[in-house]
Protein backbone atom coordinates (compact mmCIF):
# COMPACT_ATOMS: atom_id res chain seq x y z
CA UNK A 1 0.00 0.00 0.00
CA UNK A 2 1.41 3.36 -1.00
CA UNK A 3 0.25 6.64 0.44
CA UNK A 4 0.83 10.27 -0.45
CA UNK A 5 2.94 12.65 1.57
CA UNK A 6 1.66 13.28 5.08
CA UNK A 7 2.24 16.59 6.85
CA UNK A 8 1.32 18.15 10.16
CA UNK A 9 2.95 19.88 13.11
CA UNK A 10 4.58 16.70 14.39
CA UNK A 11 5.62 14.40 11.55
CA UNK A 12 6.05 14.36 7.81
CA UNK A 13 6.30 10.87 6.33
CA UNK A 14 6.72 9.80 2.71
CA UNK A 15 7.16 6.15 1.73
CA UNK A 16 10.77 5.34 2.53
CA UNK A 17 13.18 2.47 2.61
CA UNK A 18 16.75 1.68 3.57
CA UNK A 19 18.96 -1.37 3.43
CA UNK A 20 17.23 -2.95 6.42
CA UNK A 21 13.56 -2.49 5.67
CA UNK A 22 11.00 -0.70 3.56
CA UNK A 23 8.07 1.11 5.12
CA UNK A 24 5.21 2.59 3.12
CA UNK A 25 4.43 5.38 5.54
CA UNK A 26 1.87 6.09 8.25
CA UNK A 27 -1.75 7.01 7.70
CA UNK A 28 -2.39 10.79 7.95
CA UNK A 29 -5.22 10.36 10.46
CA UNK A 30 -2.75 8.79 12.87
CA UNK A 31 -0.52 11.81 13.07
CA UNK A 32 -2.69 14.62 14.38
CA UNK A 33 -1.33 15.83 17.75
CA UNK A 34 -1.87 15.17 20.53
CA UNK A 35 -2.38 11.46 20.04
CA UNK A 36 -1.21 8.10 21.24
CA UNK A 37 -0.53 5.62 18.44
CA UNK A 38 0.05 1.90 18.90
CA UNK A 39 2.25 0.40 16.18
CA UNK A 40 1.78 -3.38 15.88
CA UNK A 41 3.76 -5.68 13.60
CA UNK A 42 5.37 -9.10 13.47
CA UNK A 43 9.14 -9.21 13.70
CA UNK A 44 10.84 -7.85 10.60
CA UNK A 45 7.96 -5.71 9.37
CA UNK A 46 9.74 -2.37 9.71
CA UNK A 47 8.51 -1.27 13.14
CA UNK A 48 11.95 -0.87 14.74
CA UNK A 49 13.36 0.62 11.53
CA UNK A 50 10.64 3.27 11.57
CA UNK A 51 11.47 4.19 15.16
CA UNK A 52 15.20 4.35 14.48
CA UNK A 53 14.68 6.58 11.44
CA UNK A 54 12.44 8.92 13.47
CA UNK A 55 15.24 9.10 16.05
CA UNK A 56 17.89 9.82 13.42
CA UNK A 57 19.76 6.58 14.16
CA UNK A 58 19.12 5.22 10.65
CA UNK A 59 18.71 7.11 7.39
CA UNK A 60 16.33 6.32 4.53
CA UNK A 61 17.86 5.73 1.12
CA UNK A 62 14.79 7.32 -0.45
CA UNK A 63 11.59 8.99 0.67
CA UNK A 64 11.31 11.66 3.33
CA UNK A 65 10.85 11.80 7.08
CA UNK A 66 10.75 14.94 9.21
CA UNK A 67 10.01 15.44 12.89
CA UNK A 68 8.56 18.70 14.15
CA UNK A 69 9.23 20.21 10.74
CA UNK A 70 12.92 19.30 10.59
CA UNK A 71 15.06 16.31 9.64
CA UNK A 72 15.31 13.76 12.46
CA UNK A 73 18.61 13.32 14.20
CA UNK A 74 19.56 16.96 14.68
CA UNK A 75 20.53 18.01 18.19
CA UNK A 76 17.47 20.24 18.47
CA UNK A 77 15.01 17.53 17.43
CA UNK A 78 16.64 14.88 19.61
CA UNK A 79 16.19 17.20 22.56
CA UNK A 80 12.43 17.37 21.86
CA UNK A 81 11.95 13.60 21.84
CA UNK A 82 11.86 11.23 24.80
CA UNK A 83 12.77 7.63 24.03
CA UNK A 84 12.34 4.44 26.04
CA UNK A 85 14.07 1.58 24.17
CA UNK A 86 12.92 -2.01 24.41
CA UNK A 87 15.99 -2.92 26.48
CA UNK A 88 17.37 -0.04 28.53
CA UNK A 89 21.10 -0.12 29.24
CA UNK A 90 22.46 2.10 32.00
CA UNK A 91 25.82 2.61 33.68
CA UNK A 92 25.53 0.07 36.52
CA UNK A 93 27.79 2.08 38.84
CA UNK A 94 25.57 5.17 38.73
CA UNK A 95 22.75 5.62 41.20
CA UNK A 96 19.25 6.31 39.95
CA UNK A 97 19.64 9.96 40.96
CA UNK A 98 23.00 10.27 39.18
CA UNK A 99 21.60 8.70 36.01
CA UNK A 100 18.74 11.17 35.87
CA UNK A 101 21.15 14.05 36.59
CA UNK A 102 23.34 12.91 33.70
CA UNK A 103 20.31 12.65 31.39
CA UNK A 104 19.15 16.12 32.42
CA UNK A 105 22.62 17.52 31.76
CA UNK A 106 22.78 15.96 28.28
CA UNK A 107 19.32 17.37 27.53
CA UNK A 108 20.43 20.82 28.72
CA UNK A 109 17.87 21.06 31.49
CA UNK A 110 18.77 24.19 33.48
CA UNK A 111 20.81 23.28 36.56
CA UNK A 112 18.41 25.14 38.80
CA UNK A 113 15.56 22.82 37.72
CA UNK A 114 17.33 19.46 37.85
CA UNK A 115 17.03 18.66 41.54
CA UNK A 116 13.31 19.32 41.59
CA UNK A 117 12.64 17.36 38.41
CA UNK A 118 14.69 14.37 39.55
CA UNK A 119 12.92 14.23 42.89
CA UNK A 120 9.50 14.54 41.25
CA UNK A 121 10.22 11.82 38.69
CA UNK A 122 11.66 9.40 41.27
CA UNK A 123 8.47 9.84 43.26
CA UNK A 124 6.34 9.37 40.13
CA UNK A 125 7.98 6.02 39.26
CA UNK A 126 8.03 4.80 42.87
CA UNK A 127 11.82 4.92 43.30
CA UNK A 128 12.08 7.75 45.81
CA UNK A 129 13.50 5.26 48.32
CA UNK A 130 15.98 3.80 45.83
CA UNK A 131 17.42 6.90 44.21
CA UNK A 132 20.73 6.53 46.04
CA UNK A 133 21.16 2.86 45.07
CA UNK A 134 23.34 1.85 42.14
CA UNK A 135 21.34 0.89 39.06
CA UNK A 136 23.31 -2.35 38.86
CA UNK A 137 21.41 -3.42 42.00
CA UNK A 138 18.01 -2.58 40.50
CA UNK A 139 15.60 -5.30 39.38
CA UNK A 140 14.51 -5.31 35.74
CA UNK A 141 11.26 -3.63 36.68
CA UNK A 142 13.07 -0.91 38.61
CA UNK A 143 15.36 -0.29 35.64
CA UNK A 144 12.28 0.05 33.46
CA UNK A 145 10.93 2.66 35.83
CA UNK A 146 14.17 4.67 35.82
CA UNK A 147 14.04 4.40 32.02
CA UNK A 148 10.67 6.13 31.79
CA UNK A 149 11.95 8.80 34.18
CA UNK A 150 14.99 9.53 31.99
CA UNK A 151 12.75 9.72 28.92
CA UNK A 152 10.69 12.45 30.61
CA UNK A 153 13.40 14.46 32.42
CA UNK A 154 13.56 17.11 29.67
CA UNK A 155 9.76 17.37 29.17
CA UNK A 156 9.76 16.18 25.53
CA UNK A 157 7.03 16.98 23.05
CA UNK A 158 7.14 13.52 21.46
CA UNK A 159 7.49 10.32 23.47
CA UNK A 160 8.52 7.07 21.74
CA UNK A 161 7.98 3.96 23.88
CA UNK A 162 9.28 0.61 22.61
CA UNK A 163 7.66 -2.24 24.58
CA UNK A 164 6.93 0.11 27.53
CA UNK A 165 5.54 -2.63 29.82
CA UNK A 166 8.51 -4.94 29.29
CA UNK A 167 9.75 -6.20 32.67
CA UNK A 168 7.02 -4.51 34.71
CA UNK A 169 4.80 -6.31 37.20
CA UNK A 170 1.00 -5.80 37.03
CA UNK A 171 1.25 -2.78 39.32
CA UNK A 172 3.85 -1.19 37.05
CA UNK A 173 1.78 -1.99 33.97
CA UNK A 174 -1.26 -0.23 35.45
CA UNK A 175 0.84 2.78 36.41
CA UNK A 176 2.44 2.92 32.94
CA UNK A 177 -1.04 2.98 31.36
CA UNK A 178 -2.11 5.75 33.74
CA UNK A 179 1.00 7.82 32.90
CA UNK A 180 0.47 7.42 29.15
CA UNK A 181 -3.13 8.58 29.48
CA UNK A 182 -2.17 11.61 31.56
CA UNK A 183 0.69 12.54 29.23
CA UNK A 184 -1.68 12.56 26.28
CA UNK A 185 -4.07 14.81 28.21
CA UNK A 186 -1.17 17.22 28.65
CA UNK A 187 -0.64 17.46 24.91
CA UNK A 188 2.11 14.91 24.37
CA UNK A 189 2.37 12.93 21.14
CA UNK A 190 3.09 9.30 22.03
CA UNK A 191 4.21 6.54 19.69
CA UNK A 192 4.06 3.05 21.23
CA UNK A 193 5.44 -0.18 19.84
CA UNK A 194 4.32 -3.29 21.71
CA UNK A 195 3.60 -6.99 21.33
CA UNK A 196 1.61 -7.08 24.59
CA UNK A 197 -1.49 -5.64 23.00
CA UNK A 198 -3.83 -6.08 25.96
CA UNK A 199 -1.46 -3.99 28.10
CA UNK A 200 -1.61 -0.86 25.96
CA UNK A 201 -4.75 -0.95 23.79
CA UNK A 202 -6.72 0.77 26.57
CA UNK A 203 -4.62 3.95 26.37
CA UNK A 204 -4.17 4.36 22.61
CA UNK A 205 -6.30 6.56 20.39
CA UNK A 206 -5.19 4.91 17.18
CA UNK A 207 -3.58 1.69 16.01
CA UNK A 208 -1.54 0.94 12.91
CA UNK A 209 -0.88 -2.69 11.94
CA UNK A 210 2.20 -3.22 9.77
CA UNK A 211 3.17 -6.26 7.76
CA UNK A 212 5.82 -6.57 5.08
CA UNK A 213 6.82 -2.95 5.59
CA UNK A 214 3.33 -1.71 4.78
CA UNK A 215 0.47 -0.33 6.83
CA UNK A 216 -2.13 -3.05 6.32
CA UNK A 217 -4.87 -1.41 8.37
CA UNK A 218 -5.21 1.57 10.66
CA UNK A 219 -7.83 3.51 12.55
CA UNK A 220 -9.17 4.28 15.98
CA UNK A 221 -9.17 1.52 18.59
CA UNK A 222 -12.97 1.47 18.46
CA UNK A 223 -13.01 1.09 14.67
CA UNK A 224 -10.35 -1.61 14.60
CA UNK A 225 -11.89 -3.74 17.36
CA UNK A 226 -15.58 -3.26 16.53
CA UNK A 227 -17.66 -6.34 15.63
CA UNK A 228 -20.93 -6.10 13.75
CA UNK A 229 -21.95 -9.68 14.50
CA UNK A 230 -22.24 -9.34 18.28
CA UNK A 231 -23.59 -6.93 20.90
CA UNK A 232 -22.41 -6.59 24.49
CA UNK A 233 -24.92 -5.87 27.27
CA UNK A 234 -23.80 -4.97 30.79
CA UNK A 235 -26.36 -4.77 33.61
CA UNK A 236 -26.45 -4.91 37.38
CA UNK A 237 -26.71 -8.46 38.76
CA UNK A 238 -30.45 -9.31 38.76
CA UNK A 239 -30.09 -12.71 40.45
CA UNK A 240 -30.16 -16.21 38.97
CA UNK A 241 -33.92 -16.48 38.40
CA UNK A 242 -34.30 -13.18 36.58
CA UNK A 243 -31.11 -13.88 34.62
CA UNK A 244 -32.46 -17.25 33.46
CA UNK A 245 -35.82 -15.73 32.51
CA UNK A 246 -34.09 -12.93 30.59
CA UNK A 247 -32.13 -15.50 28.65
CA UNK A 248 -35.27 -17.45 27.77
CA UNK A 249 -37.04 -14.31 26.55
CA UNK A 250 -34.06 -13.23 24.45
CA UNK A 251 -33.67 -16.66 22.87
CA UNK A 252 -37.45 -16.81 22.24
CA UNK A 253 -37.10 -13.69 20.09
CA UNK A 254 -34.57 -15.51 17.89
CA UNK A 255 -31.39 -13.90 19.23
CA UNK A 256 -28.52 -16.30 19.98
CA UNK A 257 -27.13 -15.82 23.50
CA UNK A 258 -23.41 -16.57 23.32
CA UNK A 259 -22.70 -15.97 27.00
CA UNK A 260 -24.63 -14.82 30.04
CA UNK A 261 -23.57 -15.04 33.66
CA UNK A 262 -22.35 -13.15 36.71
CA UNK A 263 -19.72 -10.51 36.15
CA UNK A 264 -16.08 -11.03 37.08
CA UNK A 265 -13.21 -8.70 37.83
CA UNK A 266 -9.92 -8.85 35.97
CA UNK A 267 -6.94 -10.62 37.48
CA UNK A 268 -5.09 -7.31 37.28
CA UNK A 269 -7.73 -5.63 39.48
CA UNK A 270 -7.55 -8.47 42.02
CA UNK A 271 -3.75 -8.28 42.12
CA UNK A 272 -3.76 -4.53 42.67
CA UNK A 273 -6.41 -4.83 45.39
CA UNK A 274 -4.37 -7.51 47.20
CA UNK A 275 -1.15 -5.49 47.03
CA UNK A 276 -2.90 -2.38 48.33
CA UNK A 277 -4.36 -4.33 51.27
CA UNK A 278 -0.91 -5.72 52.10
CA UNK A 279 0.62 -2.24 52.03
CA UNK A 280 -2.15 -0.85 54.20
CA UNK A 281 -1.41 -3.57 56.78
CA UNK A 282 2.25 -2.48 56.97
CA UNK A 283 3.94 -5.04 54.72
CA UNK A 284 7.26 -3.79 53.28
CA UNK A 285 9.14 -4.48 50.05
CA UNK A 286 12.69 -3.79 48.88
CA UNK A 287 11.54 -3.22 45.30
CA UNK A 288 9.82 -0.23 43.77
CA UNK A 289 7.17 1.52 45.80
CA UNK A 290 3.82 2.70 44.55
CA UNK A 291 4.18 5.33 41.86
CA UNK A 292 2.65 8.78 41.92
CA UNK A 293 1.08 11.22 39.48
CA UNK A 294 2.91 13.11 36.77
CA UNK A 295 5.09 15.99 37.96
CA UNK A 296 3.75 19.48 37.34
CA UNK A 297 6.63 20.42 34.99
CA UNK A 298 5.54 17.90 32.35
CA UNK A 299 3.49 19.53 29.63
CA UNK A 300 4.26 23.08 30.65
CA UNK A 301 4.15 25.59 27.82
CA UNK A 302 7.51 26.29 26.23
CA UNK A 303 8.97 29.36 24.58
CA UNK A 304 8.78 29.21 20.76
CA UNK A 305 11.78 27.45 19.30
Amino acid sequence: MKIDEVKNDVLTVKPFDNQLASTQGLHPDLLQPPFSLLMVAPKGSGKSTTIQILLGLLFPSKGEVSVLGKPPGTAEIKNRIGYLPEDSVFYPFLTGWEMLDLSASLAKVPHSQRKGRIGDLLEMVGLQGAGDREIGDYSKGMQRRIGIAQALIHDPEILILDEPTNGLDPLGVREMKDWIGELRQRGKTILISSHLLADVEQVCDRVSILYGGKVQTSGSIEEILARDDRALWVTSNPGDEILAEARRQIEKSGIEVVSMGPGTRSLEDKFLETVEEARASGEKTTGAGIGGKLPAFLGQSKDPR
